[in-house]
């Protein structure tokens, strides 16, 4: 009996300790695009956000989409589902599936830094739920901010930063405004310098790059 005590007590023990394997590992995609890779990984307290983006890279959905909306020191968009070879004169960024992603925002543990993966969506006035496209994503590059800066950020407008926000926002840069108003599902594990060439590219007056610049693929990965 007090084997079976000792055991059952080891196993409560391990189990509490070490989460499932599958609860630890964060879905990998590969992004291939025309101005080079990009590895994303999705987060797996945002569910809802994650099985969306897997199922669209999974019925390649994205694949021959554009990048339609680029801002220096801001972020790069794709996912418009009307992109695929859209003439240049065409409007884009209202193209997306006949349903929307319920928000997921998980702050301030994801905040607008650097090389976040974060949904689009429409405006408050008509989508008070912040409700995300089902498609459409942006990936953040954004600008440095002084510490300066963000004090007055906290003065003029109420905004706290965690001490790890603060640090992120001063020494890689980001988007605070956009904070707790929109859901990050996933982060850029690699391919900055793709992100980085797809931002400082050449955009008409819509925002536009002047030459497309395609989503490739987009292929689930194991690392």
């Amino acid at each position: 009996m007090k084997r079976i005590l000792t055991l059952l007590f080891v196993s409560v023990f391990i189990l509490s300790h070490c989460p499932l394997h599958a609860q630890e590992t964060e879905t990998l995609v590969l992004i291939d695009t025309d101005m080079g890779k990009i590895k994303v990984k999705l987060f797996n307290d945002t569910p809802q956000h994650r099985d969306n983006f897997i199922k669209n890279v999974k019925e390649k959905l994205y694949d021959g989409l554009l990048f339609h909306r680029v801002i220096k020191q801001f972020m790069i968009q794709g996912g418009d589902i009307t992109s695929k070879d859209a003439p240049m004169d065409k409007h884009l960024g209202d193209g997306d599936p006949d349903y929307t992603i319920p928000a997921e925002i998980v702050f301030p543990k994801y905040f607008h830094k650097r090389g976040m993966l974060c949904a689009a969506r429409t405006g408050d006035e008509e989508n008070p739920e912040k409700a995300s496209s089902a498609s459409q994503f942006y990936i953040v590059t954004g600008k440095y901010y002084t510490e300066m800066e963000l004090d007055k950020m906290t003065k003029e407008k109420g905004t706290t930063f965690t001490p790890e926000q603060k640090q992120a926002y001063m020494l890689e840069g980001g988007t605070p405004h956009l904070d707790g108003n929109y859901t990050i599902f996933g982060e850029v594990v690699s391919g900055m310098k793709a992100v980085d060439k797809i931002q400082f590219t050449e955009t008409n007056e819509n925002d536009r790059p002047v030459k497309n610049i395609k989503i490739k693929t987009m292929t689930i990965v194991n690392k």
